[in-house]
C-alpha cells in the first residue's frame, strides 16, 4: 500500500480543515515545497495535494507553489479541487502533476470526465466525498443524491483506474477511519482505491493494508504527530 501525505493548499500556505469546514483552518506552513521536501526524507515516494481555493472557484490559484512542489521534489504528485475543464487539467499536467483528481465535475459533467479519460487515461483519477452515505460536492458544501458506493461502481465502468474515497464525517476528526466502507469497496471494485479521511494512528494503516488497498492518505495525523511517517510508509509496505 502507498502512503500519501496530503497538503491542502489556501494562499500558498499549507492548512488543514475539520470535517471540510473552511471556518476551521490550521495553517501548518507558509513555505509547502519545503514541507514536501519533508516528507521524501521521511522515505515518502507519493504527495497529495487538495487546492482549497479552487474546490470554491474552479480556478487555479495555487499553480506557482504546485510548479515549486514538482519541481522541488520527487514525489508522484496527485491534485484535486475544483478542476473542471480540459484546460485546468492540461494546465495541471503541463506543470508537471502525475495525476489529476476530478471530484465536482465527475458528478455534474460525466462527458468532461469521458473526455479526460480518452485524452489522459490513468493520470486521470475520480475523488469521490461521502457524506452520509451521499456523494459531496463543491469543496463539501453540498450533498447530491447519489449512493457513494454505487457512484465508484458507476467511475469503474466508465474506465477511471483509481478513486480517492473520503468520509468526510471522519476527515480531520482523529477519531478513526471507516474501514468497513474502504472493505466493501476493495472487495466490490477491481480498480485502484485509495483511503482517506481520519487515518489518525499506526493501527489504521495497518488494518487498511491488510485489505490490499491501493494508497491511504495521511492528513492531520502526521501534522499533530499521532503518526510518524517514516513508520507508517514502513508499516504499509
Amino acid at each position: 500500500m502507498n502512503i500519501f501525505p496530503a497538503i491542502d493548499l489556501y494562499d500558498g500556505k499549507a492548512v488543514r480543515l475539520l470535517k471540510g469546514d473552511y471556518n476551521e483552518m490550521t495553517v501548518y506552513s507558509d513555505n509547502p515545497p519545503e514541507f514536501c521536501r519533508d516528507f521524501e526524507a521521511c522515505g515518502a515516494k507519493f504527495l497529495h495535494l487538495v487546492d482549497l481555493e479552487g474546490a470554491k472557484t474552479g480556478e487555479t490559484p495555487n499553480i506557482e507553489v504546485v510548479k515549486a512542489i514538482v519541481n522541488g521534489t520527487s514525489l508522484f504528485t496527485e491534485i484535486g479541487g475544483g478542476i473542471r475543464s480540459m484546460e485546468t487539467v492540461r494546465k495541471y499536467i503541463d506543470a508537471g502533476v502525475d495525476r489529476v483528481i476530478l471530484g465536482t465535475a465527475a458528478v455534474k459533467d460525466p462527458e468532461f470526465l469521458k473526455e479526460a479519460l480518452k485524452e489522459f487515461g490513468d493520470k486521470i483519477a475520480v475523488g469521490v466525498d461521502i457524506k452520509d452515505g451521499k456523494v459531496a460536492i463543491k469543496g463539501w458544501t453540498e450533498k447530491s443524491e447519489l449512493d457513494g458506493e454505487e457512484f465508484c461502481k458507476s467511475m469503474q465502468d466508465l474506465g477511471v483506474k483509481t478513486i480517492i474515497c473520503t468520509d468526510i464525517s471522519k476527515d480531520g476528526a482523529m477519531m478513526g477511519t471507516n474501514h468497513e466502507l474502504y472493505e466493501r469497496l476493495q472487495k466490490n471494485l477491481s480498480i485502484d482505491i485509495t483511503a482517506s479521511g481520519g487515518v489518525s494512528t499506526i493501527d489504521d494503516v495497518k488494518r487498511l493494508r491488510e485489505k490490499n488497498l491501493y494508497g491511504c492518505i495521511i492528513g492531520k495525523a502526521y501534522y499533530t504527530g499521532a503518526i510518524n511517517l517514516k513508520e507508517a510508509i514502513e508499516v504499509a509496505k
